[in-house]
């Protein structure tokens, strides 16, 4: 069971969970001293808030939480971390909020990344009966891996070490796996192999692709950007390099996903590509007006070596698409354009398919997971044109740089629908949750999988 969990229901101390408009009524039927307590404190149920509850003698009694109007059903991301270590359990589920929701929030902010340092002890939630509680302990489990993959610097996670996670994945749940690099992938895969080649022989390009299930069943195709590592290339990064350890949070959400689906058992044929690339610079770098030729036998003209994100994605799309599925989604950190109109909580979309749009976001308005629906705006597609090549890999002028990215990517699929999302797959820390790696959009895409595929 995942750690932030546990099942003994006579361990622990109650949380309970209050609305701010809620807060008046439920003091008024407490002892005097719990109402000496409230209102010491100052506590006006905001979300997030905790007051912990003592006796007399000095022991913990209780945890009252905010819930604030009650709309944040993630809300005890904010409550895990800030509470001494110790088991706690659920007085009661408010109305109108999912329990599987606040478990995964409680286990959001437990989580701690301690491969490099020692762990804090750990705070527990005992999960409901009322809920299924193995969906809860699976989805626990793949979001906590897949921030692992991206909180790992590419010192000890690079192409190499993502393709041997892929492996591990493939092995435990008895999935095909196939892993191409050297002149294998220069002949099938030319993008990726120019976008990585600079890394050298130590850290060499590959791409990995996992098939998994039924061939009879609905073909389902996961892919993830995994840049391991982005210097910028030769158009070197002037800022924020530092945090190009998250450039792979694509690849960690298409196998993070991949994950759940295999655990599950969905009744799909479920495809997986991720080529797994290092940035780097070196004599052996690819360099702006090269000529690509890709996997689909489209030219692409390089107008920045910063823009490699989306070259690797087109030869993968442009493999998913030969599976001939009946759904591709990709997830990749593609832009800092995507973060400019949408910041760092909301997960952008694209995709021409009214009704996949609409199941997405109703999966996102079901697990509280934000995603915004962007346009694939055919006027932009322009300036993806160049005058000696099928296409370059930046659009004309700073302007809508997410949306031609997109629009960039479209004309490698070839599937009857199609959604691409632009992640940061990484988060500030606020409300009380830890800085670092994120799942963003993962469980709203999940939601729709398992409402699609029963």
């Amino acid at each position: 069971m995942h750690p932030a969990f546990h099942t003994h229901p006579d361990a622990g101390t109650p949380l309970v969970l209050v609305t701010a408009k809620g807060l008046g009524p439920w003091t008024k039927a407490q002892s005097d001293r719990v109402k000496r307590l409230v209102d010491a404190a100052g506590f006006r149920g905001d979300a997030g808030k905790v007051l912990l509850l003592h006796s007399a003698e000095g022991e913990l009694e209780g945890v009252l939480v905010g819930l604030g109007e009650g709309a944040d059903g993630f809300v005890l991301a904010s409550v895990s971390g800030a509470l001494p270590a110790g088991d706690y359990w659920l007085a009661e589920i408010p109305d109108g909020m999912n329990g599987e929701t606040l478990a995964l929030g409680w286990a959001d902010g437990a989580y701690r990344f301690t491969r490099y340092r020692a762990g804090e002890k750990a705070r527990r939630l005992m999960l409901p009966k009322s809920i299924d509680q193995t969906e809860v302990d699976r989805q626990a489990e793949a979001i906590d891996w897949l921030r692992d993959l991206v909180n790992t610097p590419p010192c000890d996670l690079g192409p190499v070490e993502i393709a041997a996670e892929a492996k591990a994945l493939a092995d435990e749940f008895g999935a095909k796996i196939e892993i191409t690099e050297g002149e294998a992938l220069e002949r099938g895969y030319p993008m990726v192999h120019a976008v990585g080649k600079g890394a050298g022989a130590a850290q060499k390009p590959r791409f990995i692709e996992i098939q998994w299930g039924d061939e009879r069943h609905p073909k389902v195709a996961l892919v993830g950007k995994g840049v391991a590592f982005d210097t910028g290339g030769l158009n070197i990064k002037t800022a924020g390099m530092g945090l190009m350890k998250k450039d792979m949070g694509g690849a960690a959400h298409a196998l993070a996903l991949s994950r759940m689906v295999m655990s599950a058992g969905l009744p799909v044929r479920l495809i997986c590509c991720v080529p797994a690339v290092e940035n780097a610079i070196s004599s052996e770098a690819f360099r702006p007006s090269d000529i690509l030729k890709s996997r689909k036998g489209l030219t692409v003209e390089v107008e920045d070596t910063d823009a490699e994100g989306r070259l690797v994605l087109g030869d993968a799309l442009t493999r998913a698409s030969e599976h001939a599925p009946e759904l591709i989604i990709d997830f990749a950190t593609l832009t800092g354009a995507a973060r400019v109109a949408l910041g760092p909580d909301l997960a952008p979309l694209y995709t021409d398919d009214d009704q996949l749009a609409s199941d997405i976001l109703a999966g996102s308005k079901v697990t509280g997971d934000p995603v915004w629906r962007m346009p694939l705006w055919p006027g932009y597609e322009a300036g993806l044109k160049s005058p000696i090549a099928d296409m370059k890999n930046l659009g004309d002028g700073p302007m809508g740089g997410s949306i031609t990215a997109a629009l960039f990517l479209k004309a490698f699929v070839n599937a009857p629908s199609w959604a691409h999302f632009d992640i940061w797959a990484w988060r500030p820390a606020r409300y009380g949750r830890p800085a670092g790696a994120a799942a963003c959009g993962l469980r709203a895409v999940w939601a729709m999988l398992k409402k699609r595929y029963v």
